[in-house]
């Protein structure tokens, strides 16, 4: 039994983990560490929540009384079980990782009280710092090839079975959630949640842009 899982390690071992460097690992752990710590202190603390997955397990924690830490991992392995066949193993392997260390890091910053002040009275505040951390970390995983949760699987698999361009699939799916998010949000913060859901988009973009324009200089 043991000969027979060694051999299908050096077989497959290499494979699996083909791409994912000493440096790739350790950018999406950063990423995942500013990501979680933004939505841990204080989209969790001033009820200010995403769209997408994260929203999703905001929302499921509120519900069920869940762990993000276990909500997480769950809801993106089924989405990218979902949209498998579109993404490809190199957007898998990395997402995975990617996946399992904002579980990781969310399971950490449990252990700890809130490490920023109480923005309740401040939404506004709290929706553009919220989005400065969701929007960095996210950009940096991004940057890697990952994803910081299933979003993507989950927008392509949408666009591919209706035909919608891929940004109204993303922007379906973070309406959906904050609809639903309604039964424990107030209207109020649902807006300031769509200020915190565009801004990190915006943030994304450009951090991610940033990897393109360093390759364009190089190549010339």
């Amino acid at each position: 039994m043991l000969r027979n899982t060694s051999r299908n390690w050096a077989k497959w071992g290499p494979r699996l983990l083909e791409g994912l460097t000493m440096r790739r690992v350790g950018l999406i752990l950063l990423g995942a560490m500013i990501c979680t710590f933004g939505i841990h202190n204080i989209h969790q603390q001033t009820g200010i929540t995403e769209g997408g997955v994260i929203g999703m397990m905001l929302l499921v924690e509120n519900w069920l009384g869940i762990s993000p830490a276990i909500v997480t991992p769950v809801l993106d392995l089924t989405c990218y079980l979902l949209a498998f066949k579109y993404l490809g193993g190199g957007f898998i392997r990395t997402s995975v990782v990617s996946t399992l260390s904002v579980s990781l890091f969310y399971k950490i910053w449990e252990q700890f009280p809130p490490m920023l002040p109480d923005l309740s009275a401040y939404p506004l505040a709290a929706s553009v710092l919220g989005a400065l951390f969701v929007g960095l970390g996210v950009g940096i995983i991004v940057r890697q090839g990952g994803s910081s949760g299933g979003d993507d699987a989950l927008a392509l698999t949408i666009s591919r079975v209706t035909g919608w361009r891929l940004s109204r699939s993303y922007l379906f799916t973070d309406l959906v959630v904050l609809v639903l998010s309604l039964s424990y949000i107030p209207f109020a913060r649902i807006a300031y949640s769509i200020v915190t859901v565009t801004l990190s988009s915006w943030i994304i973009d450009r951090v991610q842009g940033f990897r393109f324009q360093r390759s364009a200089s190089k190549a010339q």
